[in-house]
């Protein structure tokens, strides 16, 4: 390891649905984080580690920072975005291309109070055909704060997400590393286990529905040639069974195949999950239930 070695932690932070996720997905090579077309998906901080010869940066992608509509679960969501500013060495501020809502400057306010370095990065420019409406939207944006650098990218393709990477790197304090260089993350199994289950019912079902489920772990067994998950999905309203089950169960059974698919590949081994939906009313409000199905910042 040479002096000029770098490593430190590196907050993703932007409004819901900025591409924050796929982000951290592009630029630690793993899929750490879900993803969907739809807003706040993400709900817990996620840490990514990625090591180069160089460097070691430590991500935390955070969920969307948002006029909060009053729900404890809300609440936990900014509270956790906010939580992840402080202490790290370089902020990295995702907004959408040609885009610019009052969400992007309540977060760049949050940015500003904490004084941390900040690259922007502007993502899902493969949605502009037009590229030179690019420019007065890159000129207007550094007008706003002085950003340690303005870099265009496409999480989803990948486009100049390696001039991001190094980009980052070039701002981490010269440092040994800060986590053996074997690690990818700090969060165990059953954890991603839950995402990938939650993944599939944010993606398959409409509506307000995946905002008012939860998915916890009550049973992960490690045999010798598969993995054993029981999880419990948890919703809100009795009604609300009828709407994920489907006719005659379908379509919890199509929900769950496709996450124990996800599962098989990400732990690399057979999975045997079982699901099932339990009510507890209204734990998206309700501090109590949200510590107790893990929401804690």
């Amino acid at each position: 390891m040479t002096t000029a070695y770098r490593s430190g932690y590196v907050a993703l932070v932007g409004r819901p649905n900025v591409g924050k996720s796929t982000l951290l997905n592009r630029l630690t090579g793993q899929k750490l984080a879900i993803t969907s077309h739809k807003p706040q998906t993400t709900r817990h901080r996620i840490l990514g580690i990625h090591n180069t010869e160089q460097a070691q940066v430590v991500y935390l992608d955070t969920p969307g920072i948002h006029r909060s509509r009053g729900k404890a679960l809300s609440h936990y969501l900014n509270q956790t975005a906010r939580t992840a500013l402080h202490d790290v060495d370089l902020v990295v501020l995702v907004c959408q291309a040609g885009q610019w809502r009052d969400e992007d400057e309540l977060v760049l306010n949050n940015i500003r109070e904490n004084q941390r370095p900040c690259v922007v990065v502007v993502n899902k420019i493969d949605r502009v055909p037009d590229k030179t409406v690019l420019l007065p939207y890159l000129q207007q944006l550094a007008t706003k704060h002085t950003f340690t650098a303005i870099v265009p990218v496409s999480a989803r393709t990948g486009k100049q997400v390696d001039a991001l990477a190094t980009t980052i790197e070039q701002q981490l304090p010269h440092n040994t590393p800060l986590f053996p260089p074997e690690q990818i993350t700090d969060r165990p199994e059953r954890f991603f286990a839950a995402e990938l289950l939650r993944e599939q019912i944010t993606r398959r079902y409409h509506q307000e529905l995946p905002y008012a489920t939860s998915v916890a772990i009550e049973q992960f067994v490690a045999e010798p040639d598969r993995y054993r998950i029981h999880a419990i999905i948890w919703i809100e309203r009795d009604s609300q069974r009828a709407i994920l089950l489907g006719k005659q169960g379908l379509a919890l059974k199509a929900t769950a195949s496709a996450a124990r698919q996800q599962m098989c590949r990400f732990f690399a081994t057979r999975v045997h999950l079982q699901v099932w939906i339990k009510v507890r009313k209204s734990w998206s409000d309700d501090e109590n239930s949200l510590a107790q199905l893990g929401y804690t910042p």
